[in-house]
């Protein structure tokens, strides 16, 4: 499917790419930011979608530059490429400071492992040309270091794994009751606690935001599904809320 267009106002455009998720890979999204004449891309991923992310982030740049690489957390489908990207641009990746010594496990150049830069726990603002975006704190969901991007032109929150659907043919949620089954699984499983996720869920409850797009799945446009998805995880139990008083040790 191609390019879906989120905001575009004439200067400031936010852009999903089209899905290169096939085969055993787990569906991912790329997402761009351009802003007068600046771009940023999102999560690019792993070598198998490499030569067409950059191809398509190529070609909607048009001629604006890309000026940041955001790298949410350190797996593969979001990192693994990352040295091409820095190799074939002269943008600057940001990733949270914990990640920058495992980051280059996947094959970091010499003469770009200068670009890869460390984001502090706290989080920080980037300013695209201007345009101020601000990167937001979301350790262990599900990463111990984990940030999400708040866009506060488009009023897009890129969520990362927050929100994450799995098994579904559309890119935005029209029925959310309909569409919980297939996000369900992942956050029990994948996020550290009903702790860390109110934390995060408090804190953005305090941003204006209209639409939250994931690193994966459907996207929630508008406030009204925005803030239903916001709700729904509020009062969810995931990881170490389920686990167990002991394991057991497994039969033969």
């Amino acid at each position: 499917m191609p390019s879906l267009k989120l905001y575009d106002d004439g200067t400031h455009r936010n852009l999903m790419l089209e899905d290169y998720g096939h085969g055993q890979m787990v569906q991912a999204n790329q997402h761009l930011i351009v802003h007068d004449g600046e771009g940023m891309i999102l999560d690019p991923g792993g070598h198998k979608v490499y030569n067409r992310a950059l191809s398509e982030t190529t070609l909607l740049l048009g001629r604006s530059t890309l000026k940041y690489i955001f790298l949410s957390h350190q797996d593969p489908d979001i990192v693994a490429a990352v040295n091409g990207w820095l190799m074939t641009t002269d943008a600057v990746a940001y990733a949270s400071a914990l990640w920058l010594r495992f980051i280059p496990h996947f094959g970091l150049d010499s003469l770009v492992i200068d670009r890869l830069r460390p984001i502090p726990d706290e989080g920080m603002h980037l300013q695209l040309a201007g345009s101020d975006l601000i990167i937001l704190p979301a350790h262990f969901l599900h990463s111990p270091g984990n940030f999400s991007v708040y866009d506060p032109v488009s009023k897009i929150l890129y969520s990362g794994d927050l929100g994450a659907s799995l098994g579904m043919d559309y890119q935005e949620v029209g029925d959310f009751a309909g569409h919980v089954k297939y996000m369900e699984g992942f956050h029990r499983r994948y996020l550290a606690s009903r702790k860390a996720i109110r934390a995060w869920v408090d804190m953005i409850r305090t941003l204006d935001v209209e639409t939250i797009a994931p690193q994966h799945g459907a996207l929630f446009r508008g406030r009204e599904m925005s803030g239903r998805f916001l709700e729904w995880l509020h009062g969810l139990e995931c990881g170490v809320d389920l686990i167990p008083e002991r394991y057991l040790v497994p039969d033969r």
